[in-house]
This record gives structure tokens, sequence and C-alpha cells, in this order.
């Protein structure tokens, strides 16, 4: 088969439970979806696995794209391997000192903050010295570039973080570093590339947290390019919602944090626009999380960092809410009545329903006992369903509550909507938006199943279920742009603001951004450049974005600030005002064009079974095959396809589209 048979552009994301997969093809137009389990321990063989559920051949595969919880696990499960911090003289505990702040202010028997990742033996202090503006107070010698390669031989890391004061002002001192320890040890985080931002302590975190994650990035991104040796084709999504080159990641594999509920609000934004719906909340429910987002104008909101097993991560991302609230998450009675998560059933053994010995009752297992699951369904092609099993994980606290066992289900399930409606809160009412007005977009394994019962509880009237709900992370890897993201901190106050020299440093920035494009074959021609300004009152800490174009205009940027500030807190003041940092993304418009899911009309044995809603208990309830759906049904009904299940309960109805997206909206009595 030679280059020109490779016509199939394909999307993954490797979750907890199952790898999804989307592989679709221009001419003709055809879409495929597959799931298959995921393998944590041979994360390539489960990519490779997944292009053969979905009929393929690796010399199909021109563009291959995917996101994973590698890194994330990792960090949040402390399976990092060793890593050597290098810091200015006198700067070598900051990871122990950190913020001064507990972990919870009101529990003194646990301790105040985690231990740093790095332990103090593993620490050295360079003698070397910038000011906060980039001027060399303490020039770096060679005779303490040597101190340093004599105590790394000593360590035996392979690993090693690069922080030293100020560098995001002047990386002097840092690029002399990586030259020499390049040939001492195998990887080599440097926090100007990481995060050229001020404030060292996040700075110094992030840089050991792509230390760390370095290894285990190169490893397994090198076997998948050995097995699937596609070239630039290769790429990998990111956690600020784009796709970018392996050779990026493998310098700076901290992107990959996040990156798989950062592809599904990736596609949640093509549906935005597609909708032209100016409001839209995302809502991801997997096995283990739910994961939230704001869209406003077609456009997500953006974060710059956030933390991971309790210490920061700082680099700009998608402003992703998680709480551990998914399908296998662990219902628990307790003093104060029901709960459920953070702790889950994860993918082994899972949810009881699964047959694989789970005995810990889950969500999952509540909807399993209220009927909205198929008995007949094999998950992944390899999960039979036992709704016996979790009716008898249920029962105990069906018993305890002297409730029945269809009482308690539902009571789970309002437990589960309650705490994701504070998730959803967060993301709206705490940023100044009411959240009714929004339209609620829900997919992953458990979102619409959830969906309108969240509508309910949180007084939203309108849901999309998008057309490849059940792996709609894994489209956003495809739909997404190609493209990379800088940000760096300038520090520049508006007034009297140097605009030449501020626009050599934006020049200097964009050139960074857009050359992983370029190594790619992208023309300059075709690089997009998207440009923010991180703005604050001088007198604050924290900054707003602030979008510009250039020429940069200093009157048009304050009038910009000011009335975002006033739209954000309520007021606006004539005090002068700083631009603190600069973010500039450059990217290729995606192209990619997909279609309805090509998914078989299947025949169902039964139209109907018994379900149990809010109220109604034990009713006949619709089944209806999503492939053949044609005209709206009222429900209570359940939406079949061979992935994934929507509940219509009563007081809702569901009418399809043309391209298979399905609209949920309340009825009026």
């Amino acid at each position: 088969m030679n280059g020109s048979d490779r016509e199939w552009e394909v999307g993954t994301d490797i979750g907890g439970t199952f790898t999804d997969i989307i592989a679709i093809r221009r001419d003709p137009a055809e879409t495929r979806i597959a799931k298959v389990p995921s393998r944590p321990h041979a994360p390539v063989d489960a990519m490779l696995e997944a292009i053969e559920a979905v009929g393929l051949q690796k010399d199909q595969v021109k563009r291959f794209v995917h996101g994973t919880t590698r890194v994330t696990n990792a960090i949040v499960e402390e399976r990092l391997p060793k890593v050597a911090l290098i810091a200015t003289a006198g700067f070598e505990d900051v990871l122990d000192i950190a913020r001064y702040r507990r972990r919870d202010l009101y529990r003194l028997d646990i301790p105040p903050k985690s231990p740093s990742l790095v332990p103090r033996e593993l620490c050295f202090g360079l003698v070397e010295r910038l000011d906060h503006e980039g001027n060399v107070l303490k020039p770096l010698e060679d005779c303490e570039i040597d101190r340093l390669v004599t105590w790394l031989k000593q360590t035996g890391v392979q690993s090693v973080a690069v922080a030293l004061l100020h560098a995001y002002a002047n990386p002097v001192h840092e690029r002399m570093l990586a030259e020499r320890l390049k040939a001492i040890v195998p990887h080599v985080s440097l926090s100007h590339e990481v995060n050229p931002e001020a404030r060292e302590y996040e700075r110094t975190s992030s840089t050991v947290f792509n230390a760390a994650a370095m290894p285990i990035a190169v490893e397994y991104l090198s076997e998948l390019e050995q097995r699937l040796p596609i070239g630039p084709g290769l790429q990998v999504f990111h956690s600020a919602g784009a796709m970018v080159p392996i050779a990026t990641v493998k310098r700076r594999p901290l992107v990959m944090a996040m990156s798989g509920p950062a592809a599904g609000v990736s596609a949640s934004v093509s549906i935005a626009r597609q909708l032209g719906t100016s409001r839209m909340l995302t809502f991801d429910m997997g096995g283990t999380t739910t994961d939230v987002c704001l869209i406003i104008d077609g456009q997500a909101e953006m974060a710059d960092g956030r933390m991971l097993g309790d210490r920061p991560l700082r680099q700009p991302m998608l402003a992703v809410h998680s709480i551990g609230a998914g399908g296998g998450s662990i219902v628990r009675n307790g003093p104060g009545g029901l709960t459920v998560g953070p702790q889950s059933a994860g993918s082994e053994p899972g949810p009881a329903c699964y047959g694989r010995g789970g005995t810990a009752p889950t969500i999952t297992d509540a909807n399993a006992v209220l009927g909205y699951l198929n008995p007949e369904t094999r998950l992944g092609d390899r999960i039979s369903l036992d709704i016996e099993a979790a009716r008898r994980t249920i029962a105990p606290i069906a018993q305890a509550l002297n409730l029945s066992l269809e009482e308690t289900a539902l009571g789970i399930v309002k437990v589960a909507n309650a705490t994701m409606a504070r998730a959803l809160r967060r993301v709206t009412v705490e940023r100044g938006i009411d959240g009714r007005d929004c339209t609620l977009l829900a997919f992953g394994g458990g979102g619409p199943m959830h969906a309108a019962g969240l509508a309910d509880l949180y007084g939203i009237g309108s849901i999309v279920v998008p057309n490849a709900s059940s792996a709609f992370s894994a489209l956003g890897c495809l739909t997404a742009d190609f493209s990379f993201l800088q940000q760096q901190t300038f520090r520049v106050a508006l007034d009297g603001i140097d605009l030449d020299r501020v626009l050599k440093r934006i020049e200097i920035l964009i050139g960074q951004a857009s050359e992983p494009l370029i190594a790619n074959g992208v023309t300059r021609a075709a690089i997009d450049v998207d440009l923010i300004a991180l703005m604050r009152y001088a007198a604050q800490n924290d900054a707003i974005a602030v979008p510009f174009s250039l020429p940069l205009d200093a009157t048009r940027l304050r009038e910009d600030f000011l009335a975002r500030h006033h739209e954000l807190f309520g007021y606006a003041t004539a005090e002068s005002c700083v631009i603190e940092s600069v973010r500039v993304q450059a990217r290729r418009p995606s192209t990619t064009i997909v279609d309805r899911p090509t998914t078989a009309i299947r025949k169902l044995r039964a139209t109907s079974r018994r379900c149990s809603f809010d109220g109604v208990h034990d009713v006949a309830t619709e089944i209806v095959d999503r492939a053949s759906m044609k005209e709206a049904v009222l429900g209570p009904a359940i939406i079949e396809d061979a992935w994934s299940t929507v509940v219509i309960p009563p007081g809702w109805q569901v009418k399809p589209d043309a391209i298979g997206h399905l609209f949920l909206t309340k009825v009026t009595p």
C-alpha cells in the first residue's frame, strides 16, 4: 500500500476504562467510531487495537492525534521518577517553602502541605544571579558548572529541572547549563521553556513536573513513532485545546496534562460555533471524573494553571473544572447521608454491574438498577452487564435507609446530580454568568444519562447530545486547530510604554510559537496568530485576559482592559495599569469536516423496558435505536446506540437533526 492510500485521519482519547477512537476520511466521506479497553501499562498497544477496531490497517492512517491522561495520572498518583533540581544559590528550598497556606485550614492532624517533589539532597544551589529585568548581577562561571556536573554524576538521576531566578526575563544562564548538561543526563527541563513567567514557586514546580514527565513521555512517544511511522501526521493533543507535534511534546510533556478533557472542550467549541450558541456548558461525565467548562461566543474560558496532586502546575490551559464524580465513583452511606466519590472503582474491578469482581456500589450501578442500561449491551465488545450484581451491591444501602432498591438508586443519582450542579456553578455563577441561560452539551460515557436530571436541578431548559457523544474527546483531537502557545512575563506599565521594545518582544514570542508548526511543514502564510495581554492594575496581584492586535495601540488596549474589568468585577478606575504577561497562540485553522458516524441500524430485541424516574417508578419506557431516529420522541424513553445511552425522563422530549445530534427540550405542560 503506497503513501497515496493513506486517507484516514484518526483521533483517540485514552481514558481510565476505555480508549475511544474516531476515524474519518473525506473521499468518499465516512466516519467510524469504536471503543477498546485501555491498557495503562501498554498504551501504544491499546491505540493500535483501537485502529483495528474501526477496521483499519496502520498503513491506511495519514494523521493520528491522541489525548491522554498518562502524564496527569502519573503526577496525581506520584508515580514519577527521581528528579534533581538546580536553582539559584539561596533558593534551593523554594519547593519546601511553597506558599503560606495550608491544605486544610481547620485540620491540624494532617501536614499543612504536601512534601516537595524533590528531596533536599537532590537540590543544588548554583552561584549566579539575575535581577527581575534580566540583567546579570553574578555571572555563571565555568568552574561553577564543573562543580554541578560532578555533583550530578554522583546523584545518578536521569532527569534534571533547571529553574534559575528570573530566567523568564533572560534565559542566558539556563541555556549555558542546557548545553553542558545534554551530555550528562538524558532529560533536561528548563524553566524559561516550560513557564517563562514570574512567581518562582509556581515556575519551579511546573519545571519539576515537566522534568519528571519527560522519561515517561519520551519512552511511550518514541514507541508510538516506531510502531506508527507516519512522520508529521503523528500529533498529540495539549491542554490549551489544540494539537502539537511529537518532537515538541518530548521537550514539554507537561502540555499533555489534562489533554483528554481539553479535547472534549475543543470539540464542544466546534459544536457551539456550528449551532450559533452564545453560551454553552460542557458536561463530560466519564468513569472517574466529571469535567465542565464554559464556552462564550464560541471561545472556551482559559486559565493560567491548576493544582495537581496538591502542587501547582502553571501553564495556559482550558479552564476545565473537574470533580470526582464519574460513573465509577463509589457511593457511601455515612452519618451525613449518601455521598458519591471522589474514590472510584476505576477500570479494575470497575462497577459491580461490569461483572469483573467489583463489590462497592457506584453511580453506574444505580443507573443499572433504574433500568437505564441495556443488559444485552457489551461495552467495548468486551464487558457484559450484570444487572443483578448491581442490585446486590445497592441492597445494603437500601436496607440501611429502609427504602426500596429503586428509591435508593434514585437517591444516589440525585446526590450525584447535585454534586455535578455545584461544578456547573463554579464555572458560571462564580464568574458572573447565569447558567440557566446556557445550553448544556452532554457527552462522555455518563453525560447523556444524567444530562436531563442535572438540567432539571440547575434550571437549564436546553440540552445537546452530539452525534459522536461516546467518543467526543477523540473527535476533539481531530477538529482542533494545529497550534502552539507561548506566554511570557513582560511587566510593562501602560503609561509611558516603549512600544518599539514591546513589539520586538512580541515578535520573538510569535516566532517561538510558530516554530513547531513550521518545523512540521506549515507555511508561515498559513499560520494565524492570536494575541492576549494579561493585564492588571499596578496594585493588583492577578491579571485578566484582554485580546489585542498589531500594531499595538496602547490607548485602545487600556480601554479594552477597563471594559473587561468592569464586566468582571462591576467597576473600573483611572489607576495605572500593567501588562503582566503576553500570550501568543500560533495556529493553522482546522479543515477537518466530520460527518455523521457510520452506525448500522440495530434491531432491538425489546422496544420497551421497565425504568424508574423521579416521581415515576417501574414505568414502561420506550427504547429507541439512535441510528433509526427520524422524528421527535417524548419521554420517558431511552435512546441507545452501540456505545452510549441517552435518558429522556418524563417531561422532556428529544429530536434528532440530519447529522445525528440530539436536542433535548422541556415539554410545556
